[in-house]
């Protein structure tokens, strides 16, 4: 090679046929909701051209759509969405995966938490509702979706921080915890925000403190006079649990290129540039995030060595 001249540049990976983007939850629920607001905003603004299909697969908790992502090691036209129970899933359940059998590409978005009690309890502030809760260990209900996942976590770490004790009671959804709880059926909940908001705009039920680091951001007014600014977070409330919330996760297979990485965070990015994405968030009440690279590997590794810790304590953990 002459002297002064340089190597050519590599052309970037780009797809040449139609990409699959399979949702480890059933229709209508976050993950999907999440997979087909991104197919929607790539097909609108023509971010690829290729065509976007979304497929579930959300049998065994989303355990059916993990294996068949690892199943589909190099292939780079399959993209999976999923929450933390990527991570979360192979600690406390027999399933054919670990989060090692992917390739991150980003957390977009975070789901917030919040603890909520029936509108008509007496209890006004967390510190009511937890000392009433010390007196009584066990005769409290707490309801939450599923057993050893996210909402259980949670009222575990809850436990322990304010020295209380529940009877956790799990259901299909945390839809189905908010019905359960406007019945008077359990006591409290930790849903995120779209899964009561209803029930709150409906006054059934209501927020004490939202597990995040700072309060929610302003927006519409959720009742008459307040929205999701005004709840207090659980730390100025005298709950010390800082920050809980799960990330909305994209992955792809195990044993693809850099360059097919590279060009699925840059698509993200450019989903998430969009003003369809602002209104999801806003519409969805999550938190806007976007973690890649090193960044996510940090989220996870810090949030591996929470769920496991509490795991252990509990007895979850599966050889």
């Amino acid at each position: 090679m002459a002297l002064g001249t340089t190597t050519p540049a590599l052309a970037e990976w780009r797809p040449t046929k139609p990409i699959e983007f399979v949702a480890t939850a059933g229709p209508g629920g976050g993950t999907d909701n999440l997979a087909r607001t991104i197919q929607s905003i790539i097909t609108k603004h023509k971010l690829t051209d290729q065509s976007v299909i979304v497929v579930n697969k959300g049998g065994g908790s989303g355990a059916e759509g993990y294996t068949y992502g690892k199943a589909s090691a190099g292939d780079p036209y399959k993209v999976i969405f999923g929450t933390s129970n990527t991570w979360q899933q192979p600690m406390v359940s027999k399933v054919a995966f670990k989060h090692t059998d992917f390739t991150p590409i980003a957390a977009m978005a975070q789901d917030e938490f919040l603890l909520w009690v029936k509108q008509d309890s007496p209890y006004k502030t967390v510190g009511d509702y937890l000392k009433a809760v010390a007196a009584k260990p066990g005769d409290f209900k707490m309801g939450g979706a599923q057993s050893k996942d996210t909402d259980e976590l949670l009222t575990r770490i809850i436990e322990k921080t304010a020295n209380v004790k529940f009877t956790y009671i799990p259901f299909k959804s945390g839809a189905e915890a908010a019905v359960q709880l406007a019945g008077g059926h359990i006591d409290s909940h930790v849903n995120n925000p779209s899964e009561s908001l209803g029930q709150w705009r409906g006054g059934t039920q209501r927020p004490l403190c939202a597990f995040s680091p700072e309060r929610l951001p302003k927006g519409p007014l959720i009742t008459a006079k307040e929205g999701w600014h005004d709840v207090p977070t659980c730390v100025e409330s005298g709950l010390d649990i800082p920050r809980f919330q799960q990330p909305r996760t994209v992955w792809l297979p195990a044993k693809v290129t850099p360059d097919q990485v590279a060009f699925y965070v840059a698509l993200m990015k450019k989903v998430q540039a969009t003003p369809e994405w602002k209104e999801y968030i806003e519409r969805t009440s999550q938190t806007d995030t976007f973690l890649a690279g090193a960044d996510f590997e940090k989220f996870m590794a810090d949030d591996i060595e929470r769920v496991h810790k509490v795991a252990a304590e509990q007895g979850w953990l599966v050889n």
